[in-house]
């Protein structure tokens, strides 16, 4: 870690904490900074509180005390999640108290050139992909980020010979000031958190902040099929390194069925071990970061033949009897289910879904079910997508939830079917996170490879 001495004696309120905010915490107090921490959790049931405060931090928990901010702050370290509307938020700003995120810290004390990930779809993969791209050609990668993995945390113990490959939310980039990766890379952008951001615009825009520092010693990857990423390619200072998989072209492309980058063949396309369109795309990317570190295309195609996906991710999950599993809890909006749909047969394929009703129809996914062997619907949105499938003549049936519909439906397979769960809602309804809806749906699966063992 860098010894900056910006913020030593600093008074810094970090607000909000989870791992982020414990992690920038311990940071800024090691850096000598005066740190307190507000948090709304009540301290009796606040485990990252009461650490701190054996580490001699002031922590203030169980409400939001406006009056808190009258203590002469020199900066404000914002959990992500917290919106800039938030009462805490409006009177910083007002008191013109800066307001980071911790990927801004991280960035300030981190030793190691930093990758940084961002997009709508594909981040998790393609930072995991260029995380283990670089670990198997001998190179230290380390992840970091909207991961699951604090960048702070991550760049306090890494060394100059490491690389943060560090995936960016929107909401963490709208905190940043002088954060400059050395290759950032834009997935794709559509539309997503508009509740957060109010507009598609704003939403875009906190996305291209990524590039705003960067120069043209710097990279940044964009994806060419989206002619929006394209238009973007003049609006940088940083050199710009696209991906295809439509056309040819000054960076990692799919022609004619193989993968080049530049002119020099990589490997085919039939190769890839992940599915679909979307895994292709993210494949070429996560291709031109790893060729822009120096690494030596065995590694690459090493990691491109194998990776099996990330958990909850078009994870697979194994067969049983003949059927194929896939666990894609993490397809929260019809975009993602649209994308994992778009590597299977769906003559052959059982797709499971349902969720959060967030108001919306399923007329945008009629096209991609077109086809499909079958449903199981569960969730709030159950009797909307039931209806979907019906007016598609599919077979279609209700469950409880995604461990009683693979429960079900797995009788009425046949040898050479697959079992995809892509839920293309939110899991609110009936779970905490996707992380906890994906977990029951691979527990369902191992205790009926177990039984048919």
């Amino acid at each position: 870690m860098k010894k900056i001495t910006k913020f030593k004696d600093q008074k810094v309120l970090v607000l909000g904490l989870a791992r982020s905010g414990m992690a920038a915490a311990l940071v800024l107090n090691e850096l000598g900074a005066i740190v307190t921490v507000n948090d709304g959790k009540p301290f009796a049931e606040n485990k990252e509180a009461q650490r701190l405060l054996e580490e001699g931090i002031k922590v203030i928990t169980g409400s939001h005390p406006i009056d808190l901010l009258d203590e002469d702050f020199a900066l404000m370290v914002k959990n992500p999640g917290i919106r800039y509307d938030n009462p805490m938020v409006e009177r910083a700003e007002a008191l013109h108290i800066p307001v980071i995120t911790e990927v801004e810290l991280a960035y300030l004390i981190s030793e190691a050139p930093i990758i940084g990930i961002t997009g709508t779809n594909g981040k998790t993969t393609t930072t995991t992909l260029i995380a283990d791209m670089l670990n198997t050609d001998g190179q230290s990668a380390k992840l970091s980020g909207n991961i699951g993995f604090p960048a702070s945390e991550v760049a306090d113990k890494a060394v100059s010979t490491d690389t943060l490959v560090m995936e960016l939310s929107s909401f963490q980039l709208m905190g940043i000031e002088t954060f400059r990766p050395k290759i950032a890379m834009i997935t794709n952008l559509f539309s997503a958190h508009l509740d957060y951001h109010g507009s598609q615009e704003a939403y875009e825009a906190a996305k291209w902040r990524i590039q705003e520092n960067m120069t043209a010693d710097d990279y940044l990857i964009l994806n060419f099929n989206q002619e929006k990423c394209r238009r973007l390619a003049d609006q940088t200072k940083a050199t710009v390194v696209p991906f295809s998989t439509k056309e040819q072209v000054a960076g990692a492309y799919a022609k004619e069925g193989n993968i080049y980058y530049h002119d020099e063949l990589i490997m085919k396309v039939a190769d890839l071990a992940l599915p679909g369109e979307h895994n292709l795309e993210n494949a070429l990317a996560a291709l031109a970061a790893a060729k822009l570190r120096g690494t030596k295309n065995e590694a690459i195609v090493e990691v491109l033949t194998t990776f099996a996906g990330v958990k909850h991710r078009l994870q697979y999950l194994g067969e049983v009897q003949g059927r194929k599993v896939y666990n894609d809890s993490k397809a929260t909006n019809i975009l993602a289910t649209q994308k994992a749909l778009s590597g299977f047969d769906n003559s052959k394929l059982w797709l499971l879904a349902g969720g959060l009703d967030r108001g919306n129809g399923f007329e945008a996914l009629e096209k991609d079910l077109e086809g499909l062997k079958g449903m199981v619907v569960f969730g709030e949105t159950a009797a909307k997508l039931e209806a979907t499938a019906q007016k598609l003549n599919l077979t279609v049936m209700k469950s409880e939830n995604v461990a009683t519909a693979l429960q079900e439906i797995f009788p009425k397979t046949s040898v050479g079917d697959t079992i995809l769960l892509s839920p293309a809602c939110a899991s609110w309804d009936q779970y905490k996170t996707f992380e906890e809806r994906g977990d029951l749906f691979i527990n369902t699966f191992e205790a009926i490879k177990s039984k048919k063992a």
